[in-house]
């Protein structure tokens, strides 16, 4: 049955970023689809909430509080998880973001931060979770969560955009060296209906700004990010790597526009 490509019974996933949001949809979905799921994030108490409903979805979960900026705590993580589980099948590289900020007041020290963020982390997890896949489970994947500011010009999203467009060609480059046992591939996800865009649904204005510029006239729900993780991690998408997936609901350009005072000559001289 082609449905059953899609069940992951019996594997075990780790998820970064897994306590809110997102991370918690993709957390949920993999457990409903069968998986057994590590959660790593700062807060522990968000985590047990997410472990609650794993298992209620009748899946084990293990809560490791991660801070993955600190990398000696990924391989914490994974080592968390075989010991545990015994195998790992599936790694989430969903932990991440940067709040919006003008070019001219961007420092090197925010850039450098940012990219560590969304790009060194999520390296250093996929190189640690292939290894152990590869060792325990024999073959499995990877999913790094994106942003659609990869690809689309914005403005005071110069460091966002950049770090994210640099995990999007890591992932691309990368995915030919893990194949054929480790997938990898990415997701460019729209704007999702999370607490990082609660500055947007609860301004009228904003939010009709937001969704007239959406052509599937909603903001995107954590879910519809899951289905697609749920996809490319499943036997379903066996012959699928090294991909970037546009999860946007259709839009090609920003839905909201963060202004920016023009550059003008220094007061200073």
């Amino acid at each position: 049955m082609i449905l059953d490509r899609f069940r992951l019974d019996g594997q075990v996933a780790v998820v970064t970023g897994a306590g809110l949001g997102i991370g918690r949809g993709i957390a949920v979905g993999l457990a409903e689809a069968g998986a057994d799921v590590v959660l790593a994030a700062r807060t522990r108490s968000d985590l047990e909430d997410v472990a609650a409903l794993v298992e209620t979805a009748g899946r084990r979960a293990l809560v490791v509080p991660t801070d993955v900026m600190e990398l000696e705590q990924l391989d914490h993580l994974v080592e968390a998880a075989v010991r545990e589980f015994g195998r790992l099948d599936i790694a989430v590289n969903n932990a991440g973001g940067a709040m919006p900020r003008p070019s001219m007041h961007t420092s090197e020290r925010f850039l450098e931060t940012a990219f560590h963020f969304n790009v060194t982390a999520p390296f250093t997890l996929t190189k640690l979770a292939a290894r152990a896949i590869v060792d325990t489970a024999g073959s499995g994947a990877v999913v790094n969560i994106s942003s659609r500011s990869a690809s689309m010009t914005q403005t005071s999203f110069a460091a966002y955009g950049a770090v994210k467009a640099a995990l999007d060609r890591l992932t691309r480059n990368m995915a030919p060296e893990l194949a054929p046992r480790v997938r990898l591939n990415a997701i460019d996800v729209g704007g999702v209906a999370t607490r990082s865009l609660d500055i947007v649904l609860t301004d009228d204005g904003l939010r009709r700004q937001f969704l007239e510029a959406t052509p599937m006239g909603r903001p995107g729900e954590p879910e519809d990010i899951a289905c697609a993780v749920v996809y490319l991690v499943s036997d379903a998408s066996s012959w699928v790597t090294g991909k970037v997936f546009e999860i946007d609901g259709g839009t090609e350009a920003p839905t909201i526009s963060v202004p920016v005072a023009p550059l003008e000559p220094s007061s200073s001289l």
